[in-house]
């Protein structure tokens, strides 16, 4: 089945995450690498893997980024990772024999994320399960700018494949504010619903009641507190910088 299988990435300076990412797609017929214009030497690690097909291009936001790239792909059947990611042999060796009953079927993996080098189990980083694989004549990505998803139909048939991807997430904790920046930027950019700065506040203190407490992130130390912290602060600029927005545009216009 590897054969009939095209892995996709979609990267921007991923230099210290892709040599492990493409090492690990080794046994895969294809790999896409679609760079967004990286200035570090993504593209040199891209180019030394035979199996890998390079394209550069715009970003669109992830979504339309994505089914970009995926259209870029050879085989239908695709399992998309991001360039951080690495697919671990116990999955490589279950797709190798997989037999999917029809293109309707989609594959949710589980992905074990770690931070500075340790499995995070709990909060709102543990029991990650993700859709992963998938047929691209029957299923692609919504066009959601940040947090995309692989649309489903009534018809889609669900499984939940075995075995893990990995995911090192962040290496240094400073990663976390520069993607917090980015993704509430795009999200900005890209208009939504607005709340009063106290619900802003209120939505954002659940969010991290929610990661710590409810999903137990407390039992993963320091760890499960940065993460719920920066849950919060994810909701907070999400929507603060859409109200600071709005605001000073009516101001504008008065």
């Amino acid at each position: 089945m590897l054969n009939q299988i095209s892995i996709v990435i979609i990267c921007k300076n991923s230099d210290s995450t892709l040599q492990k990412t493409l090492e690990s797609t080794l046994g895969f017929d294809e790999v896409v690498v679609y760079d967004n214009g990286s200035d570090d030497e993504t593209l040199a690690i891209a180019s030394k893997f035979e199996n890998v097909s390079l394209h550069q291009g715009s970003f669109v936001g992830f979504g339309p980024t994505k089914n970009l790239a995926v259209s870029l792909a050879r085989h239908d059947w695709i399992v998309s990772l991001d360039s951080d990611e690495t697919i671990s042999p116990e999955l490589t060796a279950y797709l190798r024999q997989w037999k999917p009953e029809s293109n309707l079927v989609v594959g949710f993996v589980r992905r074990k994320n770690f931070f500075m080098g340790q499995y995070v189990k709990h909060g709102s980083w543990g029991n990650d399960w993700l859709l992963r694989v998938f047929n691209r004549t029957t299923h692609q990505f919504n066009d959601a700018p940040v947090h995309e998803k692989v649309d489903l139909s009534k018809q889609s048939i669900k499984q939940r494949l075995p075995y893990p991807i990995e995911h090192n997430a962040i290496q240094e904790i400073s990663q976390l504010l520069i993607k917090l920046d980015r993704y509430s930027e795009i999200r900005r950019t890209q208009g939504g619903k607005t709340f009063h700065p106290w619900f802003i506040v209120l939505r954002s203190l659940f969010a991290f009641f929610r990661s710590y407490i409810i999903r137990a992130g407390i039992v993963d130390g320091w760890r499960g507190l940065v993460i719920a912290w920066n849950e919060a602060d994810h909701v907070f600029y999400k929507y603060m910088k859409r109200y600071v927005d709005k605001v000073t545009h009516t101001q504008k216009n008065q």
